[in-house]
């Protein structure tokens, strides 16, 4: 058996009311790839931090390699050979593969920098572990899947056997997931660690070789991934049985409530959204698959009012509001959960029941004059705590304090007060548990049911295929497919985000 690289033992951390770690007691061992599940809040980030030497435990011990070991700042870990992929890219967008990987670490010669030695040791990272980078490529060319690549050779060219991924195929197509995880295979095969963190339950299962569980900061247990399932992992994470099913009842939907016709959106010379046309019925959940850049947050924008169109119309219930701002949109009836909760959807340093009445507080039952009725606004909060069941102290705490579930929450149940017809939800599960996510699945299905259009853009193409009816696949700012969820793969989909037809084709043949 593998010695162990990495112990914890006794590991704490508080912060003010809240204690994010408790007692931990973590072994990882050399040579393995290593899962760290929970939910949010769970702990797994202030651990993950405390690693990185982000943090400083308040008790416990840290052994590294067998030795005690003070983990005094981030470049200190990295000098430990502990490095860390995170979730959003750190990347300069103009730079080349080099330039970005060396960053901060630039060797010389003589007092300049040597460019060739570096280029020349970036491609012997990649060709011993299989990365395919152009080293001469600037970032901005590189698909995602690439740019995380560039990341772990990042990590690797400063000398790192312990590799820390944050959530790392939040962004990837089913192909992109699968070459990465060809690669962390490689990498543990020749004796580097990985501790890979992520909430796709499926996908932890088939790249670890053990998984540890946190449930409210301890450690619930640790398992070899062969020796459980999904439904498992899930139940040591939220502490009862989860509902991975949609349960999705047929109905015919009625008629259009949402119409986009010839959208297309320009910024200089260069067309962000391109004669984009679509249409969401009452009753229906329309998704909308894409790799990220490709035009989904610009149209969410346009037909919120955020942007004005370039060229094309939006039509809510048959009436046009092409350029109309984003208040005047809402006035008609819809409803938008943003993608980023923390710019778009709340105020953080505002309390959770403010929040609630963000954009609904101008009501005439929640006004007397120009004044706010207090009162009835803290008793519809309350009542929107328990229907939506948002871990709450006190709807007079900061949102900020709430995870990142629990805001999503709050999100949700403002948005869905206000007896909308059309719901636009963007990335409405990103980053959330697995309970979290039943819930929010459960309340856009529950829409549905009750007759409104629900457009939702995702990255995950399980969540896609499991709520839609009908699902547009965006690329190069076009709508380049539209199908039926029923008639369709994942594998079809992720080769058609990939800008791939004759490959979808393949891909949907060899399924069906």
């Amino acid at each position: 058996m593998p010695s162990p690289v990495i112990e914890t033992i006794g590991l704490t951390k508080a912060f003010p009311g809240v204690v994010a770690n408790d007692r931990i007691d973590l072994e990882i061992r050399a040579g393995e790839i290593h899962a760290i599940v929970g939910e949010n809040g769970a702990g797994k980030s202030t651990l993950m931090r405390i690693l990185c030497g982000l943090y400083q435990p308040d008790l416990g011990e840290i052994r590294l390699r067998g030795v005690p070991t003070v983990i005094r700042d981030p470049r200190h870990a990295i000098k430990l050979g502990i490095g860390m992929v995170h979730q959003h890219f750190m990347l300069v967008d103009r730079f080349t593969v080099t330039e970005n990987v060396i960053l901060g670490a630039e060797g010389t010669r003589w007092g300049r920098l040597d460019r060739r030695a570096a280029r020349r040791r970036i491609l012997e990272i990649c060709d011993r572990y299989g990365f395919d980078l152009d080293p001469d490529l600037a970032v901005e060319e590189l698909s995602v899947g690439q740019q995380q690549r560039v990341e772990i050779v990042k990590v690797l060219y400063r000398g790192a056997d312990i590799i820390i991924m944050d959530e790392p195929t939040a962004v990837l197509v089913p192909q992109e997931v699968q070459e990465l995880f060809d690669n962390l295979r490689r990498l543990a095969k020749s004796g580097k660690t990985i501790i890979f963190i992520s909430h796709k339950l499926d996908e932890v299962l088939d790249i670890a070789d053990r998984i540890t569980v946190l449930r409210g900061g301890r450690k619930v247990g640790t398992v070899k991934a062969q020796e459980t399932d999904r439904r498992g992992l899930a139940e040591m994470m939220v502490g009862r049985p989860v509902l991975f099913s949609v349960d999705k009842e047929e109905r015919a939907p009625g008629e259009p409530l949402l119409k986009v016709e010839g959208l297309s959106l320009k910024s200089g010379e260069r067309y962000l959204l391109r004669d984009v046309s679509l249409e969401v019925r009452g009753g229906e959940i329309y998704g909308i698959a894409g790799v990220e850049g490709n035009g989904q947050t610009e149209l969410v924008e346009v037909i919120m009012g955020l942007r004005r169109p370039t060229t094309g119309r939006i039509l809510l219930a048959a009436q046009d509001v092409t350029g109309l701002p984003v208040g005047r949109v809402r006035g008609h009836g819809v409803s938008f959960v943003p993608e980023d909760r923390h710019r778009r959807g709340l105020i953080l340093n505002m309390t959770v029941w403010e929040n609630l009445f963000l954009g609904r507080h101008r009501a005439r039952r929640l006004t007397a004059g120009p004044l706010l009725r207090r009162i009835v606004m803290l008793g519809e909060a309350d009542e929107l705590v328990q229907e939506y069941d948002i871990r709450v102290g006190s709807t007079g705490q900061p949102v900020s304090s709430l995870s990142g579930g629990n805001q999503q929450k709050v999100i949700l149940a403002r948005e869905l007060a206000g007896q909308p017809r059309v719901i636009i939800a963007s990335q409405p599960t990103r980053g959330l548990d697995v309970g979290a996510i039943e819930f929010v699945r459960q309340r856009l299905i529950a829409a549905r049911a009750a007759g409104l259009a629900v457009l939702i853009v995702s990255a995950d193409l399980e969540e896609v295929l499991a709520l839609s009816d009908r699902i547009g696949v965006m690329y190069g700012g076009r709508l380049v497919k539209e199908v039926a969820a029923s008639e369709t793969t994942a594998q079809e989909l992720g080769m058609y985000m990939l800008g791939s037809t004759t490959g979808a084709k393949e891909a949907r043949d060899h399924v069906l």
